[in-house]
């Protein structure tokens, strides 16, 4: 099944999409391969494009949106694009006074901390994010037939930035608040979880063939926190998504423990970062998950020799998994040569057709 004796055009039927195949666990003529943040920071088009325009502002913008997501599959031969967009965009569409602050992240106004708080948290409908719609729209006409990711945060993610009131490395106040209001917390990750299951909706009603939800920070908590604090609330969204028939994509960073248990919340795919090797996240996450992941994108700052070293362990340990998605084990770093990134799909194309070298 990874053998043929040429790679076939990525601009495939959504049926024969390798990508798309793989996250479904089918045959696939060859690893697929895609990167987050492939669209953004690395890029040299990207950073003029977005020069005196806000971050915000421009996820906003539907001519940007789509230039902007298009842009990587100029350079790169991968087999899907992601929307361009940032998790927090849904929060602000709905009314809280988020940032994204160069050098920072996400910076909340008014910390949400009490059950009044959640008052501003109100439902998400399509009208609220007409510029998305539009643009999926437009990026499913100008991608053909190249499967298009849609994607939102994750409930512990969203909730971390919203009770820390922006980016936190031991995530205090938000365990803080899981710990010692366990119903404000549900009901927290509750209103969260619907606000996504919303913005998820609209990108798949628009055009959208798969989907992920980056529960970035969610490494943060233990096995058992999990499992009682976050997974129900994580299990709803992926069940919400069920009808709409298209592969669901689940991603955290440390989350090693967390395996198993993301594999239990719903998705049909299971992101791993660079921290477990692919073969051992196949003996943490149940059968009839295919994975995707994993190469360190440090890794990619490295001479391409190494670089080619480890991107062929990565392919081979993924030939154990179900279905494999060839990914960076988060996003793509900035000072990333978008030439090596180019080089590197061309690689996991080739090798995973004609096996190691």
């Amino acid at each position: 099944m990874w053998r043929c004796e040429t790679i076939p055009d990525v601009s495939v039927s959504q049926t024969t999409s390798p990508f798309l195949r793989a996250c479904r666990r089918e045959p696939v003529p060859y690893t697929p391969v895609w990167y987050m943040r492939q669209a953004g920071r690395s890029l040299p088009e990207y950073r003029k494009l977005r020069e005196g325009i806000s971050m915000l502002d421009s996820c906003t913008r539907p001519d940007l949106i789509t230039e902007i997501t298009l842009q990587p599959l100029r350079r790169y031969n991968v087999d899907a694009a992601i929307l361009f967009s940032d998790i927090v965009v849904p929060l602000r569409a709905v009314g809280i006074d988020v940032d994204i602050k160069a050098g920072i992240g996400p910076v909340v106004g008014s910390p949400v901390r009490t059950s009044a708080d959640l008052a501003r948290l109100r439902p998400l409908d399509s009208d609220d994010v007409p510029y998305v719609t539009e643009a999926v729209r437009s990026l499913v006409a100008e991608l053909d037939e190249r499967p298009l990711i849609g994607f939102a945060g994750g409930p512990f993610t969203l909730a971390s930035y919203l009770v820390e009131g922006g980016p936190s490395k031991s995530h205090d106040k938000t365990k803080a608040l899981m710990y010692g209001d366990s119903e404000l917390w549900h009901a927290l990750l509750g209103r969260l979880a619907d606000i996504t299951i919303s913005f998820l909706q609209i990108q798949v009603a628009a055009g959208a063939s798969a989907v992920q939800l980056f529960d970035s920070w969610v490494g943060a908590v233990s096995p058992d926190d999990y499992r009682h604090a976050i997974l129900p609330h994580t299990s709803r969204i992926f069940a919400a998504l069920g009808p709409a028939g298209v592969p669901r994509i689940h991603f955290g960073v440390g989350t090693g423990e967390l395996l198993g248990l993301m594999g239990e919340a719903g998705a049909d795919v299971v992101g791993v970062d660079w921290r477990i090797p692919l073969d051992e996240a196949v003996r943490r996450v149940e059968p009839g998950k295919a994975l995707q992941g994993n190469l360190d994108p440090a890794i990619l700052l490295a001479p391409w020799q190494v670089i080619q070293e480890r991107a062929k362990d990565v392919i081979a340990r993924g030939r154990t998994a179900e279905g494999h998605v060839f990914n960076l084990g988060h996003g793509v770093l900035p000072e990333t040569d978008p030439a090596v990134l180019a080089k590197l799909a061309d690689l996991v194309h080739a090798e995973s057709i004609h096996g190691p070298s």
